[in-house]
């Protein structure tokens, strides 16, 4: 799926001023970025068709620092050949455990404490997967670039419990998934996870 040319501007755009305004000493110069990521705000909000810009404005400003592609971490976990999927309040509709990396965690332990939180299961995480780019996933576009890191992880017990972000988790074979949050997870990554899970050898992928 290509991204809208409209996206791609206001998120390079975004990406400079925030840069910019972290590593900027001009006072007139910052008064330049500031006006930048305004611009970046609205031709967002315009493209997505929003009547104001202004919450994007406030989700723009709350990134500092050098601006990078943020890391979403998810796990396929397995029970006698189904994966163990959670339920998204948000949207109403299933994803594998995960969510964004926090920073001083390494990437396996962010995995294993999603799946935790999540679910209320205990993994060990035992492979990398896949790490692949948001943007060329099919996923529905997002105000941010994303990379998705996708593990597997072996139960190690635990029992399915609710989260302020979830509400069930179950196991599902792979020709009866249920409606996926396909801003999260898609269905040809869970099939690939699937193909993980059969052929443990296979290498990591990686766009």
């Amino acid at each position: 799926m290509s991204l809208p040319p409209w996206l791609i501007w206001a998120r390079r755009l975004q990406a400079i001023a925030q840069s910019g305004l972290t590593y900027g000493q001009d006072k007139f110069d910052m008064q330049r970025y500031e006006e930048i990521r305004a611009i970046a705000a609205q031709m967002m909000a315009g493209g997505a068709a929003l009547p104001d810009a202004a919450p994007i404005l406030d989700l723009f400003a709350r990134e500092v620092g050098y601006a990078t592609p943020k890391i979403d971490v998810r796990v396929a976990a397995f029970r006698d050949n189904r994966v163990l999927l959670v339920r998204e309040l948000a949207d109403g509709h299933w994803t594998l455990p995960g969510g964004w990396a926090d920073v001083g965690e390494p990437p396996s332990v962010a995995a294993a404490r999603e799946v935790r939180e999540e679910s209320g299961y205990e993994v060990q995480i035992t492979k990398l997967a896949a790490l692949l780019d948001r943007d060329v996933q099919g996923h529905p576009v997002h105000s941010f670039h994303a990379y998705k890191l996708f593990f597997v992880g072996e139960l190690r017990g635990g029992t399915p419990r609710d989260s302020h972000e979830t509400a069930g988790a179950q196991f599902f074979r792979e020709d009866q998934l249920p409606p996926l949050s396909l801003s999260r997870v898609t269905p040809r990554q869970i099939a690939h996870m699937f193909e993980h899970f059969r052929q443990p050898r296979l290498p990591t992928s990686f766009d």
